[in-house]
């Protein structure tokens, strides 16, 4: 995202570290895709007090990594910085303007000590979600592997004067980043997919394909989905597909590995709790039972300490 934006005239900064941060210093940030190399050189920093306040700052870690870097974050941090979550799962803010009775509840799940919520604040967050695929071939290299689709939206479902910038911006850059004004409609119709398929993939190894063609695998997911549907809804969440035709679009992508089981073989800490265990959480909150998520959540959190215990 950031290449393509830079390449639209967008002043973009990186904040990365390690052999990825010497790379780009080197030779900028480097993009495969439709079977060509694009690049852009911008601003790297593992520093992020040398960039100074900005008008948005995109988070593109994963969820569980987030808490560790929120003080790193506070000089990209101005009273009107808009701080966009294109992280998976349930974002930090969910409850925030939700309206209901749930109405600025936070997530422990998620945002364990509340750092999240204090120190970003829910009123910078924009909502994000992120359905393109891709992987790092090396250092300072990213593979595009399908999709350019980014619906952003507001907590608020407000179309603000930041909202449409954004949209501006990645619309010039070639995405396809339509405003949502229920982003949290969006949030789940990804995490729908990522709650089975990924914990699923890291216990079982297989990729997205076999999970959706598998009788016994597909039975699975459909039952996770159903119990998550049924958190969801009274929560004010409309599904635009329904449950098999979620599980054939992911199955229609391939043999893919989620970015869980990538992260399982290669020995780091996997996304279970924002697209897990905060849908365990929601679904105590709303007094709905989650029998079959409960189970896979205590296969693929076993499965993570052993690989992590053998490393």
């Amino acid at each position: 995202m950031g290449v393509q934006l830079a390449r639209a005239g967008a002043d973009v900064s990186f904040v990365a570290r390690g052999p990825h941060l010497a790379a780009m210093r080197e030779h900028g940030v480097r993009v495969l895709m439709d079977g060509e190399e694009v690049s852009a050189r911008v601003r790297c920093t593992s520093d992020p007090s040398e960039l100074g306040v900005q008008d948005y700052v995109l988070i593109t870690l994963k969820a569980h990594s987030v808490p560790a870097v929120v003080d790193a974050m506070q000089p990209l941090l101005g009273k009107h910085t808009a701080v966009i979550t294109g992280v998976n799962g349930i974002p930090y803010w969910y409850f925030h303007q939700h309206g209901g009775k749930f109405a600025g509840t936070r997530l422990s799940s998620v945002d364990p000590d509340g750092t999240q919520w204090t120190k970003l604040g829910p009123e910078r967050a924009i909502g994000c979600v992120l359905y393109p695929a891709a992987e790092i071939i090396e250092p300072g290299v990213i593979k595009h592997v399908y999709g350019k689709k980014f619906p952003i939206g507001e907590p608020s479902g407000e179309r603000t004067p930041r909202i449409q910038a954004l949209h501006d911006m990645m619309q010039a850059a070639g995405f396809d980043a339509p405003v949502r004004d229920n982003i949290r409609d969006e949030i789940w119709l990804k995490l729908w997919g990522n709650l089975c398929f990924n914990p699923i993939s890291a216990v079982t190894h297989a990729t997205l394909d076999l999970l959706a063609s598998d009788p016994g695998t597909r039975h699975v997911c459909r039952t996770m989905m159903a119990e998550a549907q049924r958190i969801a809804e009274p929560l004010g969440v409309r599904f635009r597909v329904d449950i098999e035709r979620r599980i054939d679009g992911a199955g229609a992508v391939g043999a893919h590995k989620t970015s869980t089981l990538v992260d399982l073989e290669n020995r780091r800490p996997m996304e279970i709790d924002p697209l897990l265990t905060v849908v365990q959480e929601m679904g105590r909150l709303v007094g709905e039972p989650t029998p079959t998520i409960d189970v896979v959540l205590a296969l693929v959190k076993m499965r993570e300490r052993m690989a992590l215990r053998n490393d």
